[in-house]
């Protein structure tokens, strides 16, 4: 019997989680999460977790399986999810990955290349020099060390700057000499599935989810972390900002702008990053019953 992958993508805040949920509950299986900062137990209100009524709902994997204190990465998630996947198709003919963390999505969907275990404190101490210094001076060695990855890369985007140059400086090699870009076959049918907004309805949404969240004690939760802010875990909107006001760099009042503002940058990004997959079929997230129909019709074809 064939097996399919239903893979739910979009920004954050578009509603995926509810789409994945009635998803599962209508094939009667389980969720794997690929939202990469939801795996870390101590980030709750900031990540905007499932909530435990829904995840009595429908089994979950890898929320909470992780403390920030461990060294996780897309390629130990490749790994991780295959396996989960291997074992829960023995009785699912369909299961769903959610998630807005693309790079997840992809390790899952086609495989990452073999990138070099970069040693302790190599990351940790690029987190620190973009928190001192800011990302000019990182690009600019990136520029140097690799300008092949360099002219590629997404220069707004801090982490895949560190995730580069931290290979470029524990190998001695360019980060693009790693980067192969060859797809792993993989024994189950994706279902690429894509939820979007208009924009301004989505900004809208962002604009009271970051308030609901501060309401919710997310300036507490924040600062409760404080000393584990140069930790890769941190490395996401919704902390860094906080973590600037709680240095003095700012006030309250800057801080929720800034968050607001980064998260609709984050959200831009988001939609760069899938929008390049021409495999995903978009809709609107109270398109259910399209979106049931476009899956069913496409296993009816096997």
């Amino acid at each position: 019997m064939v097996k399919y992958l239903i893979v739910i993508v979009g920004p954050t805040g578009v509603g995926k989680t509810e789409v994945a949920i009635e998803l599962a509950l209508h094939f009667n299986t389980e969720i794997l999460s690929a939202d990469s900062r939801q795996f870390y137990r101590e980030l709750n209100i900031g990540t905007a977790k499932p909530t435990s009524q829904q995840l009595s709902r429908i089994n979950h994997y890898f929320i909470n399986s992780l403390t920030i204190l461990d060294d996780y990465n897309a390629g130990n998630f490749e790994s991780d999810a295959l396996k989960i996947l291997e074992e829960c198709f023995q009785h699912n003919q369909t299961l769903i990955l959610c998630g807005g963390s693309g790079l997840y999505i992809n390790a899952v969907c086609q495989g990452l290349d073999e990138i070099p275990h970069v040693p302790d404190g190599i990351r940790e101490a690029l987190n620190q020099e973009f928190a001192l210094k800011g990302l000019n001076d990182l690009l600019k060695e990136l520029k140097s060390l690799d300008p092949i990855f360099y002219q590629k890369i997404d220069k707004n985007n801090p982490q895949r700057v560190i995730r580069a140059l931290e290979v470029c400086r524990s190998t001695g090699r360019p980060y693009s000499t790693f980067r192969h870009n060859k797809k792993k076959d993989r024994e189950f049918k994706i279902i690429k599935i894509g939820l979007e907004r208009d924009r301004e309805e989505l900004y809208l949404l962002i604009e009271q989810r970051v308030d609901d969240m501060i309401a919710s004690g997310l300036f507490e939760e924040a600062e409760g972390l404080f000393d584990y802010r140069f930790k890769n875990a941190m490395q996401t909107v919704g902390y860094q900002e906080i973590f600037g006001y709680l240095e003095g760099a700012y006030d309250r009042e800057e801080a929720v702008k800034l968050l607001k503002r980064n998260t609709k940058r984050y959200v831009k990004r988001q939609f760069t990053w899938f929008k390049k997959d021409p495999g995903i079929q978009w809709f609107h997230p109270q398109e259910f019953s399209s979106i049931i129909n476009f899956i069913t019709q496409i296993i009816k074809k096997y």
